[in-house]
This record gives structure tokens, sequence and C-alpha cells, in this order.
């Protein structure tokens, strides 16, 4: 089964049995979501980077905010990409953002625009499998940015031809 139904699957048994992973307490939970932001945190920039290299064409900054204490309790994490056309059409930057809400049975993934996605990694290899996540949350973000301004905020858009860049 690919990895981003086995990771939807334990969302929905999380649910039902009121656990993540096998934390049960808050607590627990927490630490539990503290080690996911560390297994997820190089796939995230690799994500970002990406999208900065073959679409933003290098000029974007990437920032990340670490696990932080939200003013209601939470703990989030956020890794983000801005850059000069962006900034200059009034949107917010690219975002990825992994949050534990202090009312939330477990940790969720969204993106500055795009909503919730389920987060349960455990293992190294679990958060590398949610690279194809991480690229459709920020190609989603990405597009959802676009509708805010328009296509010109993309520097490879204004820069080439009709035709798509080749894949590496």
């Amino acid at each position: 089964m690919p990895a981003h139904l086995t990771s939807l699957i334990r969302h929905f048994i999380d649910l039902r049995d009121g656990v993540h992973g096998a934390a049960v307490s808050r607590r627990d939970k927490e630490a539990r979501f503290a080690e996911e932001v560390d297994l997820l945190s190089p796939v995230a920039r690799q994500a970002l980077t990406e999208v900065n290299t073959y679409l933003l064409l290098d000029s974007g900054a990437l920032n990340e905010t670490g696990l932080q204490r939200s003013a209601d309790g939470g703990l989030s994490a956020a890794w983000e990409v801005s850059w000069p056309e962006q900034r200059a059409a009034s949107v917010p930057p690219m975002m990825l953002h992994a949050y534990f809400g202090i009312a939330f049975h477990h940790p969720h993934l969204r993106g500055g625009t795009v909503g919730d996605w389920p987060l349960n990694v455990f293992t190294i290899r679990e958060a590398t499998d949610q690279l194809e996540i991480l690229r459709a949350i920020a190609i989603s973000d990405l597009h959802n940015l676009v509708f805010q301004a328009d296509y010109r905020i993309i520097p490879a858009i204004m820069r080439t031809s009709t035709e798509p860049p080749r894949s590496a």
C-alpha cells in the first residue's frame, strides 16, 4: 500500500483509538510531535527548495521556525519561501506548516493556503515517504498564491517560452 494511504489509515485508527502512535497523554503526544518535526524538517526543506530552484529560479529565501509553542498552548513548526514577486504582490510566502493545536487529538500538516493533511510519521523512512505529499502541498499552496495575485509571481513563467521546462 502506498505510504500516503498507510498514513491516512493510521490517522483514522488514531482517531478511533484515542492515541497518536503509542502516545495517549497530551505530554507524550507533544513529545511525539517534536520527533515528527525533526523527521519532517529535511523533507520539507527539500520540497520547498525544489520549487525555489525550478519555479522561482532560485530567487526565493527559505526560512524555518523550528518547534514553537503557540499562543493557545499548541505546538507548531513552519517552513516557508518568500521571493521578490510574491512580496511585491503582497501575498504571503509559500509555506508548509506542521501544527498540533491545543484542542487537537493529533497534529496536522497544511500549506499557507492549503487545508489540513494528517501528520503521522514515526521513522525517517515514513518522513521521507511524505515527500510527495509535501510536494503536493507546496504546489497547491503556490497555485493558491497565484489565484491571490496572478501567474506573474512565478519567475519561470515570465522568463521562459511557452513550453514547460523538461524534468531532470
